[in-house]
């Protein structure tokens, strides 16, 4: 997972407030010092690790406010952070805001301070003091007094009054005032602390008559203690501000070191406490020049009267124990009390330290913890976007004034500054951040910053990146104003320089509106010249991939395109794994699409749909890829970043190909809108929000021993399968690999005998090679193991319930040596997954939530899918089928039940069927109208007088809204087509219209039967893509040539061929590999589906097996894709004419110019001849015409010249080439 590893807030410039939580001690700082424009916002971190916990912005509370931050104060008892600019105050806690406050014009704040809900305001025109009120619900500063004040000396007033006190002169300026109370008599005894310029302190004790006025009693020089040889090697004032350490803090440290000490110990260090204990002495610290830290005390400022002060040293560590110098350090306590943590500004770093070494005089043994990010000469400017690096170790952070480039280091936790510019129109970033290039509009000039500077004259140029090279240096591209691609190499020799290799357009015949570069984030460990570098895209959404060719006229080489149909786009990204992403406005408001590159017939390369709402509108768009080339998309918004990632497609689950994998939140600590987001090298992402950045890694997760990084959770989404995964399984049994399933099975088995922890070494590749249907047994490992109570690993509940099933499907069809054939044992482990998974899910509706992956949704299923119910139709075990369906009932199917099957689309026999529908009533005994209506049925139908009758039974059932019955008494009536309308119509059960038609009309061939196929069943798959269900329609229609080639022929086709009228014809469901399996057993099955397999050219079917060994990539079942393109073989004619084998094979080459090739012969079953085809209806009839391409193709021609012969050798064994792969290439 990603996790904010470090954030880059800027280097605070004033002093730090703090605030000790009882989770958490909190630092607070101003967000900018000075800027133009100003941030008016303050900065939470965590004292101890520096983390981000919140910006408050003043723009939360005062809208449109541009004054940046004047004063900043802490109220430790409130635990409120209080914030002024201009003449605006408001009050806010950790996370929301609590009050607010506005002064009068012209009198801006200029010192704030807050205590127990008293808050004190400094400003040009005096001195204000407010308290907290409830006001209608409503926490309210009211004004207690006002005074005016001269700035030169410190003047006392009294909180409750107003009345001034005293007046007290310093002879330098005061740079700072605090007040301690004293800890025998909170509340009433108070000091005063002032500090000047020179960094003396000097201590107010009351006076004992007159304890309103204060008398000074102590001055404490930071070099008064220093021995004068030591003075002389520090540089003048140039130490810390003395810190006065809270005895709150110090305190409770101390009595716990003594408390640890062994009783009566008497050793110089833990005197030390002793007496820091017990004379209640108050400790200071500071930092001085050198980096030695001094800690001195003061003793006798509780006493009572006050006698003489006594200042003293207490230690002083070696120089550099702090290094730099801060100018302002802070000791706050940690959760364990024999340690303390040290913050120190600026540079801001947090160190822990050992409270005993600390107190004790060893003040040098700290630890740093963190460091914030030095200062910057732009820090405070605002994040324009983001530049990379072609592999994403450098980074351009191209702001409103200039920029700066930074280096991902530490395998992308860290980001280090290299070099920064002042202004530039365009910015290249090269070398992994150390050099850079920037465009200047102004003068056309490409500026490359090396020693010396080398300058380059272009045209002018609308976008300017870098991309990879073979070279030392990544070269440039350019694109101008007129579309023209320049591309400008970086000599080495003797220095770098900038060269320009070419300027050529885009060989396109017109102007493309878009020119974008490639997001190469996939490029880093495979060769250059294997990606594309450019997409451009047209003005009707044509995406085209581009790759430098050098040597050539043009220089740029098409190597694909995409019609997406997408006009009006808004934004695009394309990836170096050839993913491309548009956004698009339209009436329902954004419309994200994903496209892949590999368009064809059968697939047009959408991937994922998507709209969003125009109130939040998509801002940035960008990709990366893991290691095995897995493209994972960032989409920015306002306030969050949406990854995306694709999902490995399953028979289990009907989710989206691409899925919201995890959200980068910011707007929960971040007021600021998004600027940009970037992928970086490992996987790190970077994210920019007004003039800070947070850099999000993978890296954290392995410290908190989550279960896997960004990379590894996405491969084990998309990536490829497991032997074992039940995905993996089903498609091997789909595909008649039942014995390497068996081998898989007891391979498990003894995995779980030898060892308690599941451990799995994967096949060979070569053991998905080949086809081995056959029912050989393995009983002696059926029962070794108990599978139910074993967990697999990386498998959610879903697959695991899927797999017990597989397992338990597979062994008891061998054990009981079934005499099924392989789609009989494709139907009846369809059927059985599909009981045992709606009753798991009924029973816990929860169940396939995954923790760590992403949970994929499952719910209740109505039915079988189609595919399924065809296997059966397809299958010679139909009367083992329909027992095995009934025992999955219970033994008692209702109609639910054998709708849910699909029993009547894939029964044949009309007798079978007949008796299924009788005895479908009589078992209804729960239904409270059985009686009347069995005795109603016992009356001869025959006769007019009962077929009167019962039709107006039906009409006055049908008035009812009794659609059931209505449906019967018109059956009882005798008019079928009645029945079967309310079926289709009332009912919206086509089934049941089947059913009825194909038992009262006793087969296959009735006019109503037939009606339902082409005016219900034809409509319905075509609206819906359902070839599976277009073939079934078709196949009982007695078009079987249809029933095959509209497996590989767009449904558009088959609509106008046939004069199917729909509204709307469907997206064609390609993404299943069992179309392949369906085709490979229907092409030469008859004479009809050979001549629809005639009607196929050879670069459709040969397209058709690479989208198929694609899908099982994106199933991950990438052993069974290898075994597809090696192992299909293309049914040929048995006529070969002669054929030139010097000249290369290829798609279009006629498949019988193959058959001489020995290595290629195989023997293929004999055709069998359609005893049953209409003569009325030649096979040629109403058959769709090809496309203009696919009819110039010599390979259709050879079939259409071969099928004489074709018919001739129907009832001989012909030889057939096996499909080799490297023929097409």
């Amino acid at each position: 997972m990603l996790d904010l590893t470090r954030t880059f807030t800027g280097c605070p410039a004033g002093p730090l407030k703090y605030l000790v939580l009882p989770h958490a001690n909190l630092i607070v700082c101003q967000s900018c010092g000075g800027c133009t424009p100003p941030l008016t916002a303050v900065v939470i971190l965590n004292a101890s690790s520096l983390a981000l916990v919140r910006v408050l912005a003043l723009r939360e509370v005062f809208p449109g406010t541009q004054q940046a931050v004047s004063c900043l104060a802490v109220d430790s008892a409130l635990k409120v952070i209080v914030v002024s600019t201009d003449t605006r105050v408001a009050a806010c806690n950790t996370f929301r805001v609590h009050s607010s406050l506005v002064l009068p014009d012209g009198d801006p704040v200029t010192a704030l301070d807050c205590r127990a809900g008293l808050l004190a305001i400094g400003s040009q025109k005096g001195l204000s003091v407010f308290t907290l009120i409830l006001e209608n619900d409503l926490l309210t500063w009211t004004k207690k007094w006002f005074t005016g004040h001269d700035a030169t000396q410190v003047r006392v007033y009294s909180t409750a009054s107003g009345v001034e006190n005293q007046v007290i002169s310093h002879p330098r300026p005061v740079s700072d005032v605090t007040w301690r109370y004293s800890s025998t008599s909170r509340g009433s005894v108070y000091f005063l602390a002032t500090y000047v310029t020179n960094s003396v302190l000097r201590i107010f004790l009351p006076v004992v008559d007159s304890p309103h006025r204060l008398q000074l009693h102590l001055a404490i020089d930071p070099f008064a203690s220093l021995t004068s040889s030591n003075a002389l090697g520090i540089s003048s004032y140039s130490t810390s501000k003395i810190m006065w350490l809270d005895k709150d803090i110090v305190g409770p440290v101390i009595k716990t070191l003594l408390e640890s000490s062994s009783v009566g110990s008497r050793d110089v260090e833990t005197e030390k406490l002793r007496e820091i204990d017990e004379e209640k002495l108050d400790l200071f610290i500071r930092v001085f020049g050198d980096g030695s830290l001094a800690l001195s005390a003061v003793a006798n400022i509780d006493r009572k009267p006050p006698t003489l002060l006594r200042h003293f040293m207490i230690s002083r560590s070696p120089p550099g124990a702090i290094y730099p110098p801060p100018s302002n350090i802070y000791i706050l306590p940690r959760a364990e009390l024999t340690k303390l943590t040290v913050v120190t500004s600026p540079p801001l770093r947090t160190f822990e330290v050992s409270a005993f070494s600390l107190l004790s005089g060893r003040a040098d043994s700290f630890l740093l913890c963190a460091a914030g990010p030095d200062k910057l000469p732009l820090q405070h400017s605002k994040i324009s976007h983001f530049v990379r690096t072609p592999a994403g170790r450098g980074v351009a952070v191209v702001r409103e004034s200039g920029g700066e480039t930074w280096m991902v280091t530490d395998n992308g936790a860290n980001l280090f500054q290299v070099e920064s510019w002042s202004s530039a129109d365009h910015v290249v970033v090269l070398d992994g951040g150390k050099l850079i290039a920037t465009y200047s509009a102004h003068n056309s000039e490409l500026l490359l910053h090396s020693n010396p500077p080398s300058v380059l004259n272009l045209p002018r140029i609308s976008a300017l990146f870098s991309a990879p090279s073979q070279s030392e240096h990544e070269s440039i591209v350019g694109v101008t104003d007129e579309m023209t691609i320049v591309h400008i190499h970086i000599s080495t020799t003797p220095c770098p320089a900038l060269v320009l290799h070419s300027c050529h357009a885009l060989p396109l015949p017109k102007r493309p509106k878009l020119i974008l570069p490639v997001d190469p984030m996939a490029w880093s460990g495979t060769t250059v010249s294997d990606y594309d570098q450019l997409l451009s895209i047209s003005d009707d959404g044509e995406l085209r991939f581009w790759i430098l060719e050098h040597g050539k006229p043009s220089g740029w080489r098409c190597t694909g395109r995409v019609r997406t149909g997408r006009t009006k786009f808004t934004n695009a990204r394309c990836s170096s794994a050839k993913k491309s992403v548009l956004v698009t406005r339209d009436a329902e408001g954004q419309e994200l699409t994903i496209w892949d590159s590999n368009e064809s017939e059968f697939a047009s390369g959408l991937e994922h749909r998507r709209i969003f709402s125009a109130a939040e509108p998509i801002h940035d768009l960008d990709w990366t890829s893991t290691p095995d080339n897995q493209s994972i998309l960032a989409v920015g918004f306002t306030h969050h970043v949406e990854l995306l990632c694709q999902q490995r497609k399953t028979y289990f689950d009907d989710d989206p190909g691409w899925v919201i994998y995890c959200k980068v939140e910011i707007g929960s600590f971040v007021p600021y809108p998004i600027s940009d987001s970037i992928w970086l090298a490992n996987g790190s992402f970077l994210v920019g929000a007004g003039h800070q950045m947070f850099l999000f890694s993978q890296n954290s997760s392995f410290a908190r021993d989550t279960p896997c990084s960004l990379f590894e959770s996405v491969a084990r989404s998309n990536g490829p399968l497991d032997d074992y995964h039940p995905q993996m399984l089903l498609q091997c049994l789909l595909w008649g690999k039942l014995l390497l399933v068996k081998r898989i099975i007891v391979k498990m088995a003894r995995s779980f005998q030898t060892s308690k922890e599941f451990r799995w070494k994967p096949l060979p590749i070569e053991e998905y090679y080949g086809k081995e249907w056959t029912m050989r047994r393995v009983s002696s490992y059926c029962s070794l193991v108990n599978w139910k109570p074993i967990r697999f690993p990386y498998l959610t509940p879903n697959e695991h319930a899927h797999l017990i099933v597989l397992i338990q499907t597979t062994l008891e069809v061998d054990e009981q040596r079934r005499a099924l054939d392989a789609n009989g044992f494709r139907y009846v482990l369809s059927m059985r997954s599909f009981y045992i998974l709606n009753r798991r899910i009924a029973s816990d509706p929860s169940s396939p939530q995954s923790a760590g992956d992403i949970a994929r949704k499952t719910g209740w299923r109505d039915r079988l899918r189609y595919r399924d119910m065809i296997w059966a139709f397809h299958s010679e075990s139909q009367d083992i089928l329909l027992n095995t369906s009934v025992a999955a009932c219970d033994g008692k199917m209702l109609w639910s039940d054998a709708r849910a099957l699909g029993v009547f689309i894939w029964l044949n026999s009309v007798d079978v069927m007949f008796k299924l529908v009788h005895g479908l009533w009589r078992q209804a005994v729960w239904h409270r109208e059985q009686a009347i209506m069995l005795k109603f049925l016992s009356n001869d139908f025959t006769k007019p007088r009962w077929k009167t009758a019962a039709l107006k039974n039906a009409y006055v059932l049908l008035s009812k809204q009794r659609f059931e019955y209505a449906a019967a008494f018109f059956l009882l009536g005798g008019s079928l087509k009645d029945a079967v309308s309310v079926c289709t119509k009332q009912l919206s059960d086509f089934q049941l219209a089947i059913a009825l038609a194909r038992v009262v009309e006793q087969g296959n061939d009735g006019p109503v039967f037939q009606g339902i196929l082409k005016n219900t069943v034809l409509p319905m798959a075509v609206e819906g893509g359902n070839k599976w269900l277009c073939s079934w329609a078709f196949w009982m229609l007695r078009r079987r040539d249809l029933s095959v080639r509209l497996l590989l022929t767009p449904l558009q086709d088959i609509v106008d061929a046939f004069g199917i009228r729909v509204k709307d014809v469907g997206e064609p469901y390609f993404d299943d590999p069992s179309l392949a399996l369906l085709f490979s057993q229907l092409r030469a099955r008859t004479l009809q589906t050979a001549t629809g397999t005639s009607e196929i050219s050879g670069k459709s079917e040969f397209n058709f097996v690479l989208q198929v060994a694609r899908v099982f990539c994106r199933m991950g079942c990438h052993a069974l894709a290898l075994d597809l393109v090696r192992s299909w073989s293309f049914e040929r004619p048995a006529a070969v004419p002669a054929v030139d084998f010097n000249t290369p094979p290829s798609p279009q080459t006629s498949r019988r110019s193959l058959t001489r090739d020995p290595f290629l012969l195989r023997r293929r079953s004999s055709i069998i001849i359609d005893m049953d085809i209409d003569s009325r209806t030649p096979s040629g009839q109403n058959t769709p015409k090809a496309r203009a391409t696919v009819s110039e193709e010599p390979d259709r021609l050879a079939r259409k010249a071969g099928l004489g012969s074709l018919i001739k050798s129907a009832k001989h064994d012909i030889q057939v080439p096996e499909f080799d792969i490297n023929a097409f290439l």
